[in-house]
């Protein structure tokens, strides 16, 4: 699972679905990758227009991050916000999210939960200290 899918399962029983379904449908032996954002990294403290605007690329002008209302809505490890694009006509794309922060514990003990064996955590090499990448197996 690539792109912090793994942060888009809000509850913990959505989460422990998947993962029992990925168990289900691994073979013995067969492994999961993940990754997801470190939440001791705070990633959300950064999510504002100054900091997450990028300009003409392709066919963007411009596109940022904002906390919904303004700044991010956290509760507790639910962060909200919203990502504005702005298309080289000026058409404005707009889409609200919501992400589960799980601490590294979380992350391994429910994936130990769902009956796998977590083989090593590692940084994402392009975001060391940001993301956390969960390699586990299914046991035989």
């Amino acid at each position: 699972m690539t792109a912090n899918v793994a942060q888009v399962f809000l509850t913990d029983e959505e989460w422990a679905v998947m993962l029992r379904a990925v168990r289900s449908a691994l073979r013995p032996g067969g492994r999961l990758a993940f990754e997801s954002c470190d939440s001791a990294w705070r990633a959300w403290g950064g999510w504002n227009r100054d900091s997450t605007t990028t300009c003409a690329r392709g066919g963007l002008r411009g596109r940022h991050s904002d906390g919904l209302g303004g700044s991010h809505q956290c509760a507790g490890t639910l962060v909200s916000f919203q990502e504005t694009v702005v298309l080289v006509d000026g058409s404005v794309l707009s889409s609200e999210s919501t992400l589960r922060f799980r601490t590294r514990a979380e992350l391994l003990e429910s994936v130990a939960s769902a009956g796998l064996v977590v083989d090593e955590v590692r940084d994402a090499p392009d975001r060391p200290g940001r993301e956390l990448v969960v390699i586990a197996h299914r046991p035989d």
